[in-house]
């Protein structure tokens, strides 16, 4: 992954486990990455993320509210991206089988808005990654 020097990367979902994992092995072996934003719709999360990763040690990270679900949040926290990690989604199948336009909105349309935003914006490329998302 030393490829990621010089360059800017964001995660979506990067407040949740695996977008956690990501950040600390991104950290570990690229110590010249230009920007790292974690994209996330949880709020608290982030908050609790910025003490685990304190901006006065890591400067280069910034922390974007905002959800997959809207296309022209995306497309702003998309500007000046290299590359886009996508692990956003909701996963667990109990609340899927009882809420599944949400994940479809969420697991569906939201992989969508990051492609759209992604042509929009030029990322050089776009990896996407799951756990065990769950399928509605």
């Amino acid at each position: 992954m030393s490829f990621l020097n010089n360059k800017s990367v964001l995660i979506t979902g990067g407040t949740g486990s695996l977008g956690k994992m990501l950040t600390k092995v991104i950290i570990e072996r690229n110590p010249g990455i230009s920007r790292l934003v974690i994209f996330s719709r949880d709020e608290l999360k982030q908050f609790e993320m910025a003490q685990e990763f304190p901006h006065s040690k890591y400067p280069f990270i910034r922390y974007f509210l905002g959800d997959i679900r809207d296309q022209a949040r995306l497309e702003s926290a998309f500007e000046g991206i290299d590359y886009v990690i996508h692990a956003a989604a909701l996963k667990q199948v109990p609340a899927a089988e009882y809420n599944p336009m949400e994940f479809v909105k969420t697991n569906v349309l939201g992989a969508e808005h990051i492609i759209n935003a992604a042509f929009k914006t030029n990322i050089k490329g776009i990896v996407a990654l799951s756990t065990d998302k769950a399928a509605a």
